[in-house]
């Protein structure tokens, strides 16, 4: 279950907001397996200048259509999450016309003892998943 937070600047309609969210959901589905229903997902806009991200020496020259994944999950390999970069830049691009160089994606591991789905409870750690 990966929770996904999606950062951008304003700017965007709700409907390409929403298209931006689905590829990401899509790809979570197809490269990291998740179960269907499974999507958790932030989505907050920032007003432009919020968002700071340079290049860290590559070179990239960003513009105000950057958009910054973190994912959080488990379990996933390193092929995986190479897997997803890739699918990401390309989907997002075709899909969203978000420019490979305005894609930033971190992906951050946990363990099952981390997360609870509500009522207080850690569904995976007492067998209710």
């Amino acid at each position: 279950m990966p929770l996904v937070r999606i950062d951008l600047q304003e700017g965007r309609t709700p409907e390409h907001v929403r298209r931006i969210a689905d590829v990401v959901q899509e790809v979570m589905l197809d490269v990291f397996a998740a179960p269907p229903r499974d999507r958790y997902q932030i989505i907050t806009e920032h007003p432009v200048g919020h968002i700071i991200a340079e290049d860290t020496g590559l070179g990239f020259e960003r513009t105000t259509g950057v958009v910054v994944l973190q994912i959080f999950q488990q379990g996933r390999s390193q092929d995986q999450k190479k897997a997803a970069y890739a699918e990401l830049s390309r989907r997002l691009e075709a899909e969203c016309q978000v420019a490979p160089t305005d894609l930033i994606v971190s992906i951050v591991g946990n363990g099952r003892q981390d997360w609870s789905f509500g009522l207080g409870r850690a569904q995976f750690l007492e067998g209710d998943l």
